[in-house]
Parts: C-alpha cells; structure tokens; sequence
C-alpha cells in the first residue's frame, strides 16, 4: 500500500517534469512572457536553476536543428547545392533534434 508520503513525492515529480517540458516550450516559441511565468512556478516549485538552464538549452538545440533543417529544405527546393550539419549530426532535412 502507498503512503501519501510517496504520492506526494510522486506529484511533486510530476508537476516538476511538467513546468520543464513547459519551459522548454516557452524557449522554442520564443515566449518571453511565457517563460518568466514558468520561471517563477519553477522557483516557487523546487526546480533547481540548472534544471531550467538543462530544459532551456535542450529546447535551444531542437529549434537549432529544425531552423537548419528548413534552410537545407529550402536550399534544396531552390537549387542551391548547400547542406548543412544538422546538431544530432544528421544531414538529412527531415530531422531535427537535440
């Protein structure tokens, strides 16, 4: 049987990997507002600052990788014989990661 000890750790768990996912979606949609918001509810949270700079600097690399897989799509399309590296090391256009 469960204690509400160990349900409360668990929700504490989850809402946290919640606000992050979160703040990383603020970070690829250039949210300011947005992530200031989500800011605070994960300081008033418990979420440590590198857990935020983790999130943020994920969500960086994945929007870095779908902004050159657009470019090496649109290169592609208009002929132009330049592709670049995507950051998971991927040439493929239609991938992107981080």
């Amino acid at each position: 049987m469960e204690t509400a000890h160990v349900k409360s750790e668990e929700k504490v768990f989850q809402d946290k990997i919640e606000i992050l996912i979160a703040i990383g979606a603020a970070t690829a949609a250039n949210c300011i507002p947005c992530f200031e918001h989500l800011y605070e509810k994960a300081i008033g949270s418990g979420v440590k600052l590198a857990e935020i700079k983790r999130a943020s600097d994920i969500a960086g690399r994945v929007k870095k990788g779908a902004h050159i897989a657009l470019t090496n799509s649109i290169n592609e399309l208009t002929g132009i014989e330049e592709t670049r590296d995507l950051p998971c090391n991927k040439t493929t256009k239609n991938a992107c990661c981080g």
